[in-house]
Formats: C-alpha cells, sequence, structure tokens
C-alpha cells in the first residue's frame, strides 16, 4: 500500500514505422488463421450435420433502435440471480458493446456520459478504474473481482460485449468488496441470449485519429465442432500505436482475448478463456507549480532547481543518498520559522534566500497543455494476463451447481523522473462454488444460492516515493540533471516499501431471492469471510530503522449482509430499498498489505450500505427510467488507503432514463449529486498534505521553495471541509443517437461538470465545462465508417490529480479537441 504516489521518449520515425509494419504483420497473421476458422465453420454449417440443425444453436438477435441500452436482458452481475436492471434493488447501469462503438467510447472517464455516479478524478493520467459515488472503484471480469487497478494500467473498453456498472457495494455472492461500486466487464462471447450462434461471424478495423492515432482490430466468433462435439469461439485481437497530444508520451499495446464454451453432455457445459493485455505508455502527472492563475490563464512561475550535493554517484541524477545526507528537501510544517504543523505559520523566514530549496532564474511565462511532467525517459509498463475456467451442471428441477476458477496477474514497472517508481509481481487465483436452486409455486417464484470460495492473493511489490519532488523541474524547460532521480527500481535499492507477502480468502456466502406473485419481491443475502495474512519487508532494499518489525502474520474473519425489497406497482412502478453491509481487505495497488497493518489486525475493513429508490418501465418497454438516494459510509475510520480505498461517507442522489423513441431514436439522460466525506480527516481534524504554492500565502516568493516540496497539515474542523476534492456535487449528461434506414446514424454526448477544487486544501479551483462529443456513421452492406469529434467545443477543461495528497501542488489539463476516424469490414 503505497501512501504517497508520488519506454517514454520520442521514437525516431524509422523506429515507429517498423514497429507499426510488425504489429500490422503479426495481426494479418492473426487473422488469416481467424479467416481459416471461420471458412471451416461456414462449411461445417451448411454441411448436413450442420451446428445449424442443433437444437442448441440460434440466430443472432439484433434489437433495431435501442444499441441494447434498454434494461431487457437478465443481468447476473448484481446480485447473482438472473434479473433486468429494472427488477433488481440497487443501483445500475449496463452499457452495451453498441452505445460503445456509436459513442465513440475509448476510455472509462467517456462513460460519465453514459451512467450517473461515475465521475472519475485522474490518477495521475492513466484510466485504471472508475470512481463510482466519488470513491475508488474495483473491476471485474465475468462477475470476479480482479487485482486492484488505480493506475496501473488503462482497463481496455473495446474487448467488451457489454459493462455492468454496479454502485455501492457487491453482493455477498461476489465476496468481500469496497464501498464505492464497480465495473464488471463481459467479454465477448460466441452465445446469444444463452445459445451459440447459427454461423460464424467477424470484424476487421482500423481507427486513426489526431496525434498519429492508429488502433487495429479483429475479431471472429461463431460455432464449430471437433468429431461430433459444439463448441463456440470468440477471438479478439486489438494492436495499438499511437501519439500523444502531450510530450514526451505515447501508447503501444496489444489486447489478445479468447473465450470457448462447449456442452460436454446434455446437462453439463464448460466455458473457458482469457485476456492478455500488454501495454506500453507513461503516467501523466499534468502541471506542476499549480497556481489559481495557471488555471485561469496559464500563467506558469518559471525557474531552475539549485544542486543537490553531489556525494560520488555517477549517474547524473539525484539519488536517494545524495538527498538524505541532506536530510531531504521536504520539511514539515514551519517550525524553522517558530512556526506549527499548518500552512499559515510558514512564512518567509522558513526559507532562507538562496538557501537548497530556492530556484534561481525565476520568474513568469505561459505554459503549453502539451508540457507536463512525464519526461523523456519515463515510462509505465504492465502485462496482465487473465483467465478463466468454468464447469456448470444444469441438473433437474431448476437445480445448477457452477465451478468457476479464475487467474488474473499484473506485472507492472511505473517510472517517472520526478521521483516515483513502481514494480509489482502480483497474482489472484480463485476458486468459486455456486449452488443454485430455484422453483415456484402458488406463492411466487424463489430461488436461492450458496456459495463457498478460496481466494489466494500473492503480492511482490517495491515502490518508491521518499523524495519524490514534483517542482523542481521547470515544464518550460525539461528535465535535467538538477531535477531527475536516481529511482529505486533503477539501482534496486532505497524503496519507500519493498513487501512481499499472501492471504487467503476462506469465504461462505448465501443469498435467497423471494418473488411473490403479488408483487413483492425480497432477496436476503449473508457471507463469512477468514482472512490468513503474511506480509514481509526486504531490509536489504527498504531501509528501515532499528528495531521495525519486519514481518507479520494474522488472521481475521468479517461478516457482510444484505436485505433489500422492490414492489411492482400499477403504471409500471417498482420502489425499492436496500441495505448491506460489506467487509473487505484494504489493499495498495500492487496487492500489497502493510506489515504495520497486519500487526495491528488493520487490514479488513467495513461500510454500510442506505438505498432507496423508484424504477419504472412504459410504452412498452421502450422507456425505462431510475431515481436513487442513498448513503454509504466506512465504518473502520482508521484503516484506509489513500490510493485505493479510503474511508468516507458519501451521500447522493442518481437519475437516469434511457428512451427508444422508436427504431430510429435512442434518448439518454443522467443526473448525479454526489457529496463524499473523509472520516478519517473529520475524526484526526487534520490531513496529511503536499503544500502547493496558494497554500503558502504568507510567503512572498514562491521561488524560496520550489526547488523542494513543503509539507505539513490541512485543518478539518468541519465536515465541509473533509469533502473529498476534485468530485463534482453535480454532473448532468445526456446521449442521442439518431440512425436513418439508409445506414447513416449520428450520435452525441454531453456531460456538465460543476467547478471542483483541486485539492484537500481547497486553495484552487478548477472551473466548470461541458463537454461535448460527437460522432456520425455510414453503414453499407459489409462496410461501416465512423467518424468522431472529441471535446467538440474545444472546451478547456482540468482533472484533478490524486486529491488527498497532491490536489494543491499538480493538476492534469485535459486534451483540446480531436478527431478519430474507423474504417470496419464485417465477414
Amino acid at each position: 500500500m503505497k501512501n504517497m504516489k508520488s519506454v517514454g521518449g520520442a521514437m525516431d520515425a524509422a523506429r515507429k514505422s517498423h514497429q507499426i509494419r510488425r504489429s500490422l504483420m503479426a495481426l494479418a497473421a492473426g487473422l488469416l488463421a481467424s479467416t481459416a476458422i471461420t471458412s471451416v465453420a461456414r462449411a461445417q454449417a451448411a454441411a448436413p450435420a450442420a451446428a445449424s440443425e442443433s437444437p442448441t444453436a440460434v440466430d443472432e438477435v439484433i434489437v433495431t433502435g435501442s444499441l441494447g441500452a434498454l434494461p431487457l436482458k437478465n443481468v447476473g452481475s448484481i446480485f447473482g440471480f438472473d434479473k433486468t436492471i429494472l427488477e433488481t434493488p440497487r443501483s445500475a447501469s449496463t452499457i452495451s458493446q453498441e452505445q460503445i462503438e456509436r459513442f465513440g467510447v475509448t476510455e472509462i472517464y467517456d462513460l460519465v456520459a453514459q451512467a450517473p455516479g461515475t465521475f472519475t478524478n485522474s490518477f495521475f493520467g492513466v484510466g485504471g478504474a472508475l470512481d463510482i459515488r466519488g470513491t475508488p472503484g474495483e473491476v471485474y471480469f465475468r462477475g470476479i473481482r480482479r487485482l486492484d487497478n488505480a493506475g496501473n494500467y488503462p482497463t481496455p473498453i473495446g474487448a467488451s460485449d457489454r459493462i455492468d456498472i454496479v454502485r455501492g457495494p457487491a453482493s455477498p455472492i461476489y465476496g468481500p468488496s469496497k464501498t464505492g461500486g464497480y465495473m464488471n466487464f463481459v467479454p465477448k462471447s460466441a452465445r446469444v441470449n444463452g445459445a451459440l450462434m447459427s454461423s460464424p461471424a467477424g470484424e476487421i478495423s482500423y481507427t486513426t485519429g489526431s496525434w498519429d492515432k492508429g488502433v487495429l482490430t479483429a475479431q471472429v466468433r461463431g460455432p464449430a465442432t471437433i468429431g461430433e462435439k459444439e463448441f463456440g469461439y470468440s477471438l479478439y485481437a486489438e494492436v495499438e500505436d499511437s501519439g500523444s497530444y502531450y510530450r514526451n508520451m505515447s501508447t503501444k499495446q496489444t489486447i489478445l482475448q479468447a473465450s470457448f464454451d462447449s456442452n460436454i453432455t446434455d446437462n453439463l457445459r464448460i466455458e473457458f478463456g482469457g485476456m492478455y493485455h500488454k501495454y506500453d505508455g507513461q503516467q501523466n502527472g499534468g502541471w506542476n507549480r499549480l497556481t489559481q492563475a495557471l488555471v485561469d490563464n496559464g500563467t506558469y512561475i518559471t525557474g531552475t532547481a539549485k544542486a543537490v550535493p553531489d556525494i560520488g554517484t555517477p549517474d547524473g541524477k539525484i539519488s536517494y543518498a545524495e538527498l538524505a545526507a541532506i536530510g531531504g528537501l521536504g520539511p514539515f510544517g514551519g517550525f524553522a520559522c517558530g512556526g506549527n504543523v499548518f500552512a499559515a505559520s510558514i512564512t518567509n523566514g522558513c526559507f532562507p534566500a538562496g538557501g537548497a530549496m530556492a530556484l534561481t532564474s525565476s520568474g513568469t511565462a505561459k505554459l503549453s497543455r502539451k508540457d507536463t511532467l512525464t519526461g523523456v525517459n519515463d515510462f509505465l509498463r504492465n502485462e496482465q494476463t487473465t483467465g478463466y475456467f468454468d464447469i456448470i451442471y444444469a441438473g433437474p428441477n431448476d437445480f445448477e451447481i457452477k465451478n468457476q476458477l479464475f487467474y488474473d496477474k499484473t506485472e507492472n514497472l511505473n517510472e517517472n523522473a520526478y521521483g516515483f517508481s513502481q514494480s509489482v509481481d502480483s497474482y489472484v487465483i480463485e476458486d468459486k462454488i455456486v449452488a443454485s436452486q430455484s422453483f415456484t409455486n402458488a406463492m411466487g417464484k424463489f430461488a436461492y444460492q450458496i456459495s463457498p470460495s478460496i481466494r489466494y492473493t500473492n503480492f511482490h511489490f517495491g515502490d518508491d516515493f521518499t523524495y519524490e519532488y514534483f517542482h523542481r523541474v521547470d515544464l518550460t524547460e525539461g528535465y535535467t540533471p538538477l531535477s531527475t532521480r536516481l529511482l529505486s527500481t533503477q539501482c534496486d535499492c532505497s524503496y519507500s516499501d519493498y513487501l512481499t507477502g499472501h492471504y487467503t480468502d476462506y469465504g461462505l456466502a448465501g443469498l435467497a431471492d423471494m418473488a411473490f406473485d403479488f408483487g413483492l419481491d425480497v432477496t436476503l443475502g449473508a457471507r463469512y469471510d477468514k482472512t490468513d495474512v503474511v506480509s514481509t519487508i526486504d531490509p536489504t532494499r527498504q531501509p528501515v530503522a532499528a528495531g521495525t518489525l519486519l514481518s507479520a502474520s494474522n488472521s481475521k474473519g468479517a461478516w457482510s449482509w444484505t436485505a433489500s425489497a422492490n414492489y411492482k406497482l400499477p403504471f409500471g412502478l417498482i420502489p425499492y430499498v436496500t441495505a448491506s453491509k460489506q467487509s473487505t481487505m484494504v489493499v495498495g495497488e500492487g496487492a500489497e498489505v502493510l506489515v504495520a497493518d497486519v500487526s495491528g489486525n488493520s487490514f479488513i475493513a467495513a461500510s454500510n450500505l442506505y438505498e432507496g429508490g423508484i424504477k419504472g418501465s412504459w410504452l412498452d418497454g421502450t422507456l425505462y427510467g431510475a431515481v436513487s438516494v442513498y448513503k454509504q459510509n466506512r465504518t473502520d475510520h482508521n484503516v484506509q488507503s489513500s490510493v485505493t480505498n479510503q474511508s468516507v461517507e458519501t451521500k447522493g442522489l442518481e437519475a437516469e432514463f434511457r428512451w427508444s423513441v422508436n427504431k430510429h431514436l435512442l434518448l439518454t439522460g443522467a443526473y448525479t449529486n454526489t457529496r463524499v466525506y473523509n472520516l478519517s480527516y473529520l475524526d484526526a481534524g487534520t490531513a496529511f498534505s503536499f503544500f502547493g504554492i496558494e497554500d503558502l500565502k504568507n510567503v512572498t516568493n514562491p521561488a524560496l521553495y520550489l526547488g523542494g516540496q513543503p509539507l505539513g497539515l490541512v485543518p478539518v474542523f468541519n465536515r465541509e471541509a473533509s469533502r473529498r476534492a476534485g468530485i463534482p456535487e453535480n454532473v448532468i449528461s445526456g446521449t442521442a443517437t439518431y440512425a436513418f434506414d439508409n445506414g447513416l446514424a449520428f450520435a452525441a454526448s454531453a456531460s456538465h461538470v460543476e467547478a471542483v477544487w483541486s485539492g484537500q486544501s481547497q486553495v484552487v479551483r478548477l472551473p466548470a465545462y461541458t463537454l461535448v462529443d460527437l460522432s456520425a456513421s455510414y453503414k453499407k452492406d459489409r462496410w461501416l465508417f465512423r467518424a468522431v469529434v472529441k471535446n467538440a467545443t474545444d472546451a478547456t477543461y482540468f482533472r484533478a490529480n490524486f486529491t488527498e495528497l497532491f490536489g494543491s501542488t499538480i493538476v492534469l489539463p485535459e486534451k483540446p479537441r480531436s478527431f478519430q476516424a474507423t474504417v470496419a469490414y464485417s465477414f
């Protein structure tokens, strides 16, 4: 768990061209193989014993007009029962593959226009997981929780058949989860409405756009046979080689995904597959030396940091040892000038003229939005390997037993010249059995589930943030030896944390759903988890004080439960209420647990949810609406990870509608009201923070200290001061799309976001903005052409960055108007 968060670079055209050609050749080879499979499968489909004659094969059903946006299909990712979102007593939304494609959704930040409660702060420019209800959410894959991904890699969107967004903690049947909510990714498969496709289908597409964007995708899926056994397959590949609006940044990634399923017997089915995602890019800390003037008009304070005394490191970078020798450049509070822990007590007297933290040749300049903290040699490399194997037995009288085996592995290396690095080599293996039974009688329909599970996580984690100084680099000039750190991952030394360990969660859950014929539906569930944890510090890599506990093991149990009810009223209305308690482990972004948390028995925290709302469906199911109000809070205020799992209380309201007016026109809208309070800060009355220029109002010349990083405590004396920064209180969004009969379609999405504070100290205000995206597409026979304009009005806007620690020191300037165009061929 990291408490303070803080190969890119310029490439010549020949190298880039060579890499593009290699990627295209690799994908082309895959396409040839896929095409061969498709041809064989088509031949099999035409044979007398064709798959289309099988009673389990059906033609794919395409609902025109709605783009799959209406809650008409069963979604098991919320409670585990096959119910539609309309029937489920929780606030949730689904974004279909058709919506993703029509509206040009390419990253998780685009989802704010599609669903309420999803506005997300920046985590160093990497869209790993949504902030849901104002707090970091989780990512699930086919209903099983993946390893945490605050900013290790951008979560891929295009490989999904649909994305379920569930607001609030998960059902007990899915295991321990965070307070805010989660995204569940449902990968593409060869099944439609539960049965295999009758014939193969595939597509190849290429997308180009602003800043040398280049994305090539290919997919094929359908039925096939091995001997006399029929199976379904789905293969997806994506290769990207793109530049960036920001200097020193690029994206190279490969995504390979496959899924297979087969009926072994009439009652036994297997589903298996996986995804491999290799990402090579950079994190983006945004602008440093943050002031209100920088946000309002781009006025930037320039100047060069002074040299740190060299003690013999021949690397041309600032080493940990050199900074340790001078006591660092991060004074805590104003004690040097007779002050205290608060920024108001820090004056000019704390920073003598010409001191070690002073800048030379200071002035002002207009800063380009392209110039950010990403250095020419910075990189973020991640390999994510995910696999699953399910065995499903469908017995008599609606009895089913399913065994789900899941694997997820993160290999991550992250280096940033200003002074942060990270290494992760962690994996999780989970095996879960779900036995379910349903029956119908004169009173209604009743369903039950019981699920034992075991989840083993192994972590190997190191990070380096002890001397993380954003301001030493002048962004108008770029990094020099005066501002470039020698990182722990480069010398394999002087880590802030270097931890290895593992933990095993033994869980047992039960769930019951009772749908009475008179309209009442009650869902009850409970879960118990016992977790054994071991964590160890490597003192050869992490400097530790004498007497520091180097290893600890512990075991702890925790209960979770849920109770929900809804009632079907006349006129299509369904009011509902939900109350739940959910327990979860508090881990860092590498799945690590600190030794101190293990020894202190403070690695598990619980949260409560109270939610009520009303849903409705009208006009023969073409119009859907939902409104919910909620309060959710952590009950363990002293246990939190500032990166992945804060101790917060959230209150709010969420509303959305989706209306398929006719087969041509689809309209959606959403409203979110969110207020997030950090309970740990409120209890303590203070919050630890990096002080920004606007915090230090009593220092008349910021050049006195921008060569280092003043630290201290922000006063949190009331609930308003404990509000989580960066999360707007009100967000309004909407989408519209119209498709003509001739294959032409237009789409637009818009989100209005209120002004927010950039950090916990509430000294820099980020302005409100309205973001508009437009798209147009034309489909003719097997060809599809689509053009997308992102930020069509060229709005100037910002996204707060890790507000708990750095919000008043750095901010991410978002990208201006951009364009992308896609051509796709279906076969």
